[in-house]
């Protein structure tokens, strides 16, 4: 699958120094991204060895690199559109030396087996979206961006345990009606779940996205919400403290 000749590219900005190049109509990077490498550092501040499954265009993967610019980073991805995007996106931000992306499905065996492992952080955004719920219409970069053509959160999770270090930890975005799911996954896994952010679009609304995070070891877990508009539609404080992560004032 390959973008439409006439689609145009956009350049914008994911944090203070770097840039993301996108497509106008196809996947482009959105608060869920923030919200991931926002926990990730978090809980992993000066990460070593990051991995980013389905990395996309790299908005996740370049968010962590560009907080922790002494880490070593690993992304895979299979479309192919959003795999040429993620190479450019990191040779523009000057970061080839250090961050390597690989072309295929994370759910494939010898895929993972070229990723590596001892990631102490590892990182995903699957698809909030069953297959029944695609429309022919959308774009396909979008559709398998949104719907789990290639596995959801469980396919994410059990990737993410063959490659984590005995130590390392999972940070995981998703569908907000997914915690159950993501639940069973974890403990199938033989993980345990130390961190969840819910997050609600406006004051008083339904939680749009979560983000869990996971380690082989239990400990006392973080169970937060963010609420990123107010009942006016105006900034939170949340919001204003993810921008500030991203250095952007």
């Amino acid at each position: 699958m390959s973008a439409p000749d006439d689609d145009p590219i956009t350049c914008d900005r994911l944090t203070r120094d770097f840039q993301l190049f996108q497509r106008k109509r196809g996947h482009r990077f959105s608060s869920d991204d923030v919200v991931t490498a926002w926990a990730a550092m978090r809980l992993v501040p000066r990460p070593a060895r990051a991995l980013d499954l389905g990395c996309g265009i790299g908005s996740v993967l370049l968010h962590v690199a560009w907080c922790a610019p002494e880490a070593t980073l690993v992304g895979v991805e299979a479309q192919a559109v959003s795999f040429a995007l993620v190479q450019r996106n990191v040779a523009h931000n000057g970061v080839s030396a250090r961050v390597t992306v690989h072309h295929g499905d994370l759910r494939d065996d010898e895929v993972i087996a070229r990723l590596g492992g001892g990631f102490d952080l590892v990182t995903g955004t699957p698809p909030y979206f069953p297959p029944s719920t695609a429309v022919d219409a959308m774009d396909a970069q979008r559709a398998y961006a949104r719907v789990e053509y290639r596995g959801g959160v469980e396919a994410y999770i059990a990737a993410a345990r063959r490659v984590m270090a005995p130590a390392g930890t999972l940070v995981l975005c998703g569908d907000a009606d997914a915690d159950g799911r993501v639940r069973a996954a974890t403990a199938s896994a033989g993980l345990a779940r130390v961190g969840r952010w819910m997050v609600l679009p406006r004051e008083g609304a339904k939680a749009l996205f979560t983000v869990w995070a996971m380690r082989f070891e239990a400990e006392g877990a973080i169970d937060e919400t963010l609420t990123l508009r107010d009942a006016r539609g105006e900034p939170t404080d949340d919001a204003r403290r993810l921008r500030a992560f991203s250095g952007i004032a």
